[in-house]
């Protein structure tokens, strides 16, 4: 926005009455998208707040507050901030909480002694058809501090399959911190829970209510007759329906719409508050928008920005976003001088290879000597691994006369297949918490299957026992919306195996009916992977129905992602996005820094569950916030966006558990010219990322 248009803004800005009246009807009435009402509430920022739900800094860094037997509304929206809040950010001061990042280091990077806590307005509304069917909720805060002479808002679609608060420790709290007013969505996929044997749901502000009860206001209610429902719990009782997993909407296909739906929103609720009749005060060709989050919301915000019509997006900034592309023959990645053999899969695709593949490869030369200090709890059994490595032997899937020779093979595949050798040490406890939930989320939610039809006999449940899952206690139950992350296992519902021998189990420990043997239910995971083959079934329409053409409609972008991440590999993601753009537009003003000793949970660093991740790696988070300060400057001030680059990162070091504290050495900045080894190029259809 040019000093002239400042200058002018701020002079109407001034005559602005206090009131705040209803608009005149055309392009500021209500959005037609939102359905039922508008629910808006004041925070004081000190008694409760938008950022920290009234926890500030210091109550963020400790647990979270106890369960209540009966949960207010607002107990519920404290309790899901923090738990979101520590679900994506490292709060471990060791981690650089409270000193790189966090609500007591204001918008400069400045430490301060206060708790971060801020004051304003929060909106929260559906967006639906009509019907109830769809119900994507959409929140917009606006902050005391937001500047109507110089309007900005900030887009932050939720990470995974998290509720409408799934972004507010990482876009959230950076847009707060501008005075930017924050567009918030849970792209139809958040954390809708149903109780099947109970019959209960959730409201949009988390209240669990009987399904009839709630009627379309549902949060999520599983398409099923009261007939098919009672015949269901006869046959699988205490069973959970997910929205992401059970809705049968793809609800991805609509990520895009739905976080351009939240800026609309956004700009609907500005005005409503400095507006007159008539009078637009903040419209997109004088605010600032920066579509932003992490992971899936991260590509929410990129298929956004190529969906972006209307041009409502100026810019945007995001960290390891889950994006699905077609990438053309011609086009190949480079690391160093060798070339990747393969890239651009789809998520489904990487993920069932890695379901069936990461148990056995736990047990192979090189993971046993990268993996010194992350070996517990949180990887896969030995016992159950060997037997995995039988099994795909015997399937014909893994070579090798040994446990240790089929291991090493099953490496080899992952290797091959898109991972990269910087994801070796992490692949066992990935596995054990993130690998299979997701697998089998998106099963169901690119089959478009119905909770009913037990994909693969996998089903939601509390762990059984004597083959039958026993009711979730009523405690969790009614906290579920706040505590849960929408991808079982979350909030004491596990992952069953309908079709152990013996009867339903925790997945993790049954036996699998072809071999015999508690083998990480190998047979499921072969069911997941052989979904791939019917090339015309729903599944395939589904998955290339989200697929992204690279076409950013010249919007700057940036995207970090760190080069260790597991769990969304950079060659079938970032690394493939940046070729795909930059071979169909010459012009594309897209930038992308990968992270050494980086990967996709920050939150795991320091948790002590998984000593080693302290020790190994820096938090992506430290250049998320630096991405979109470099969004912010270049859209506000004209400044330039650095070229992309591998930016090199130094681990803490020490011993695993009992890393150092974290210094601004470890996290060097991204550079505005980087060095020649650094710069990543595309030339040639060929995309090169430097060693």
């Amino acid at each position: 926005m040019s000093a002239l248009k400042r200058t002018a803004l701020a002079a109407a800005a001034a005559l602005l009455p206090l009131a705040t009246p209803a608009l005149a009807s055309g392009e500021d009435s209500r959005p037609g998208f939102l359905r039922g009402a508008i629910t808006s509430t004041t925070y004081d920022g000190v008694s409760n707040d938008l950022l920290t739900g009234g926890l500030g800094k210091t109550g963020l860094q400790g647990a979270c507050p106890a369960l209540s037997a009966t949960p207010t509304a607002a107990q519920l929206r404290t309790l899901a901030i923090c738990n979101n809040y520590k679900s994506l950010v490292n709060v471990n001061p060791k981690g650089g909480y409270g000193t790189l990042y966090g609500p007591n280091v204001d918008a400069f990077g400045n430490v301060t002694a206060n708790e971060g806590k801020v004051a304003g307005e929060e909106h929260l509304a559906y967006a639906d058809d009509g019907s109830g069917s769809e119900n994507v909720t959409l929140m917009v805060q606006i902050p005391s501090t937001f500047d109507i002479a110089n309007p900005c808002i900030v887009s932050a679609a939720s990470s995974g399959s998290r509720g409408v608060y799934g972004a507010i420790g990482t876009a959230g709290e950076w847009g707060l911190k501008r005075g930017c007013a924050v567009a918030y969505t849970d792209k139809g996929s958040g954390n809708g829970a149903h109780d099947l044997a109970a019959d209960a749901v959730n409201l949009i502000r988390g209240e669990r209510v009987p399904a009839a009860a709630a009627g379309i206001d549902a949060q999520f209610r599983a398409a099923i007759t009261p007939s098919e429902l009672a015949a269901f719990n006869a046959a699988y009782p205490n069973r959970w329906a997910f929205k992401h997993a059970h809705s049968q909407q793809n609800p991805e296909k609509d990520w895009g719409r739905d976080t351009l739906r939240a800026i609309k929103f956004a700009f609907y609720m500005i005005n409503q508050k400095f507006g007159t009749d008539g009078d637009r005060v903040a419209k997109p060709r004088n605010a600032i928008v920066i579509a932003s989050s992490v992971s899936n919301g991260g590509g929410a915000s990129i298929i956004a920005a190529e969906e972006d019509a209307a041009n409502l997006i100026d810019g945007v900034a995001v960290a390891e976003p889950q994006i699905q592309m077609d990438l053309p023959a011609e086009v190949r990645i480079v690391r160093g001088t060798t070339t990747v053999p393969t890239t651009a899969r789809t998520l489904y695709d990487y993920f069932t290879f890695a379901n069936l593949y990461e148990p056995c490869a736990s047990l192979s030369a090189a993971n046993a000597g990268n993996t010194a200090g992350l070996i517990g709890i949180t990887t896969p059994s030995p016992v159950a691994a060997a037997n995995r490595c039988a099994a795909l032997a015997g399937l014909g899937l893994v070579t090798g006369a040994t446990t240790l020779d089929q291991a090493n093979d099953a490496l080899a595949r992952l290797l091959a297949y898109g991972w990269e050798p910087d994801a070796i040490a992490f692949m066992p406890s990935h596995y054990s918490l993130a690998t299979l939930s997701v697998t089998l989320t998106y099963a169901n939610a690119y089959a478009r299957a119905s909770v009913a039809d037990n994909l693969c006999a996998y089903s939601f449940a509390t762990t059984p026992v004597a083959g039958v899952p026993l009711p979730l206690a009523a405690i969790s139950a009614a906290n579920i919306f706040a505590t849960g992350n929408g991808v079982p296992p979350t909030s004491g519902i596990n992952i069953v195996n309908n079709a152990s021998v013996g009867g339903a189990a925790l997945d993790a420990i049954s036996i699998s009916p072809s071999t015999g043997k508690a083998d990480l239910n190998v047979d499921g995971a072969a069911c997941l992977r052989n979904l791939l083959a019917p090339r015309n079934g729903v599944l395939h329409r589904s998955i290339d129905a989200l697929k992204v053409d690279g076409n950013l409609r010249g919007k700057p972008t940036i995207i970090v992602h760190g080069r260790s991440d597991t769990l969304i590999p950079v060659n079938h993601t970032s690394r493939a996005y940046l070729a795909l753009s930059k071979s169909r537009d010459k012009k594309s003003r897209l930038s992308y820094y990968e992270v050494t000793n980086a990967q996709h949970f920050d939150a795991f660093v320091d948790n002590p569950a998984l000593p080693g991740y302290d020790s190994r790696l820096v938090p992506l988070h430290r250049y998320f916030i630096e991405a979109m300060d470099l969004m912010y400057d270049h859209l506000r001030n004209g400044a330039a966006i650095p070229p992309s680059q591998v930016v090199r990162t130094t681990p803490r070091g020490g011993l695993p558990g009992a890393a150092p504290p974290i210094t601004a050495a470890n996290v060097p900045p991204i550079a505005a010219v980087p060095a020649e080894g650094n710069a990543i190029t595309f030339s040639g259809n060929t995309l090169t990322v430097p060693e």
